[in-house]
């Protein structure tokens, strides 16, 4: 079966937001829905890798969007290159039976150094003076200047919302229409963003899924002309929230986390912690540095308001999470409920990167950075630095104060368990009736994609 795949994945859609998607809707129209079980932890960089390998993280080693680098001495979230996933890609198991098999990467996780024909991932421009600028980085390099700026701080930070989608959507139909790959894989965050902000449930959840539509349009046009069999999906569905867990607060009263100061900020010492959590939604991997040490750790976890589980290693087996990149225990916490990073346990001695959209500094996911708060507590500290460094080097530069309340008043919706309803669920469509199932997994999206690409799975 010679026809292109397009794959779109459409970040937390869900029952309920499919609702307010009557473009989306039509193109499935004579397909199928299937709800979709993601793995442990759902999480995008877990999640994908999952769709590409059709192995769990125990196979495929994505164990969230980060982990403490054990070599390294750091915690490292969204890295970029691709060796880091094990395990065979989808597109090597096609192109063994069909030789020249090509594929273009738009703004999938973990692009960059993939054995594909086309990529388009973010890439910021980081000056030496210390300046963030937005871009993004392309394979082959003459494709970067055939597309517009890459909207970089409409795709994180507080000023996260429609334009990025917009400008992926019409990057995929530049390269469909310029480039004629096989199988595209394309990826559309906007409804991450006001669904963490405000809530799963309420009408900017609604106004989200209706806005993202109407961007699809023009996308599902150029792939119906392609005559492409085409899957929307997502890694999770975000449900509300309503209390964060400060487990490294916790960790660090009882003398097991500790800091080094600099400059009066504190900073998360990993080497001499005796133990510390890398923080990631709903989900937070403990590394123990003496084994000695983690039924201590374990079940002082397990008493904190908000956390639901306490995986072993026997756990961590059982949920598909057994690899060495994990923490000695995971936790896993209750359905309203996520953690935070945060170590400090006075404002005034948080790091300046806390206020600040700052993704490779912070030892942990931060949701905050989606919410501006000029107002809030450190953004005096951070309008400081700004004003001492147009002093001292000459120039403006762009700062998006963050606060440090993660109160209930604040982010209102996460993801990283596993669904508990299929309305709470994610789901798969398909424009192919013969593919037909009612539930699919995450490990099973590649065998889909296998008999798509009429390859056997």
């Amino acid at each position: 079966m010679d026809r292109p795949v397009v794959v779109l994945d459409v970040v937390g859609l869900s029952p309920r937001l499919l609702e307010h998607m009557p473009r989306l809707r039509a193109a499935f129209a004579t397909g199928f829905t299937a709800r979709l079980d993601p793995v442990l932890p759902a999480v995008t960089c877990s999640v994908q890798a999952s769709f590409l390998t059709g192995l769990a993280p125990t196979d495929h080693g994505i164990v969230g969007n980060g982990w403490y680098f054990r070599d390294l001495g750091d915690v490292l979230l969204w890295r970029q290159h691709h060796a880091l996933v094990q395990g065979e890609r989808v597109w090597d198991a096609i192109r063994r039976e069909r030789p020249g098999y090509t594929v273009a990467n738009i703004c999938w996780w973990y692009a960059m150094g993939a054995d594909v024909d086309w990529t388009i991932t973010p890439r910021p421009i980081y000056r030496a003076d210390g300046r963030k600028e937005p871009d993004c980085y392309t394979v082959p390099a003459e494709l970067h200047d055939e597309l517009p700026e890459f909207p970089l701080f409409s795709y994180w930070g507080p000023g996260a919302g429609l334009a990025s989608s917009s400008w992926i959507a019409a990057a995929a139909v530049h390269v469909m229409q310029t480039r004629d790959p096989d199988l595209t894989l394309v990826y559309l965050p906007h409804l991450d963003y006001d669904l963490q902000r405000f809530g799963a449930s309420g009408p900017q959840a609604a106004k989200a899924a209706a806005d993202l539509d109407e961007v699809l349009g023009p996308l599902l046009d150029a792939t119906a002309a392609r005559g492409a069999a085409i899957v929307a999906l997502s890694e999770y569905a975000i449900t509300d929230v309503s209390k964060p867990v400060h487990v490294n607060r916790a960790l660090r009263e009882a003398g097991l986390l500790h800091v080094h100061t600099q400059d009066g900020m504190e900073y998360l010492d990993p080497w001499t912690s005796r133990a510390f959590a890398v923080a990631d939604h709903q989900a937070a991997h403990v590394y123990v540095r003496d084994p000695a040490d983690t039924a201590e750790v374990a079940k002082l976890c397990a008493g904190l308001p908000g956390v639901a589980q306490v995986l072993d290693e026997a756990g961590k087996a059982a949920h598909g999470l057994a690899h060495e990149r994990s923490g000695e225990l995971v936790l896993l916490a209750e359905p309203d409920a996520w953690f935070t990073y945060y170590y400090w346990l006075d404002d005034a001695r948080a790091p300046d990167f806390a206020t600040h959209v700052e993704i490779h500094r912070k030892p942990g996911y931060d949701p905050a950075e989606l919410l501006f708060d000029p107002a809030g507590p450190g953004a005096a500290k951070a309008r400081a630095a700004k004003a001492l460094v147009r002093k001292k080097l000459g120039f403006r530069y762009r700062m998006n104060v963050v606060g440090l309340d993660a109160g209930a008043d604040a982010i209102r919706g996460s993801h990283g368990l596993l669904p508990p309803s299929a309305q709470d669920a994610p789901v798969l469509l398909c424009s192919d009736p013969a593919a037909a199932v009612d539930r699919i997994a995450a490990t099973e999206v590649k065998a889909l994609l296998l008999r798509l690409a009429g390859v056997a799975s």
